[in-house]
Parts: structure tokens; C-alpha cells; sequence
């Protein structure tokens, strides 16, 4: 899925501001730094979601028959799919 760069942003102020309300967390960064490290971890984990999604439906697409996106079996193949890429990186 793509993700504006300003939504991932804003998601990054939600987190920073959410970890910087507890009282279980202090910050050895200012807010800035912790808000662009969220930024890249958020950035990270999307990427990494679209490989894995671009996998599983390039599985899909090399079967020897065509199946269409949609239906009952190409939804069960890409959920099968998906699950084994994210095995494989261990996510």
C-alpha cells in the first residue's frame, strides 16, 4: 500500500507525542530525532510490506492457469502466499 510521505508523518508526530505522554519513557534524543527515527521505521516496515506483497502476487500470476484477482482462490493463494514470504523474513 502506498502512504503519502505527509501520513506517514503525522502518524510519526502521533507516536512520538503518544511515547512522550508516558511516564515509563524518557527521551535521550529531542523529539525531532525520535519523530524522523519513527519516520524511517515506518518507511522500513511499508517497503518491506510491498515486497512482500509484490511476491505473493507475482506467485499468483506465474500459476500455469490465470486466475483472477477477486476471486475465492486467488484470495486464498495470496493470503497463503503472503504468509510465506513473511515467514521467510522472519517478520
Amino acid at each position: 500500500m502506498r502512504v503519502s510521505r505527509d501520513k506517514i508523518n503525522k502518524v510519526a508526530h502521533v507516536v512520538t507525542d503518544a511515547l512522550a505522554e508516558m511516564d515509563e519513557v524518557d527521551f535521550v534524543e529531542d523529539r525531532n530525532t525520535i519523530r524522523l527515527e519513527v519516520r524511517k521505521i515506518l518507511e522500513d516496515l511499508l517497503n518491506q510490506e510491498e515486497k512482500i506483497d509484490q511476491a505473493a502476487r507475482h506467485k499468483i500470476e506465474n500459476q500455469k492457469r490465470t486466475i483472477l484477482e477477486g476471486s475465492q482462490e486467488w484470495d486464498i493463494l495470496y493470503r497463503k502466499y503472503y504468509n510465506e514470504e513473511v515467514k521467510k523474513l522472519g517478520v
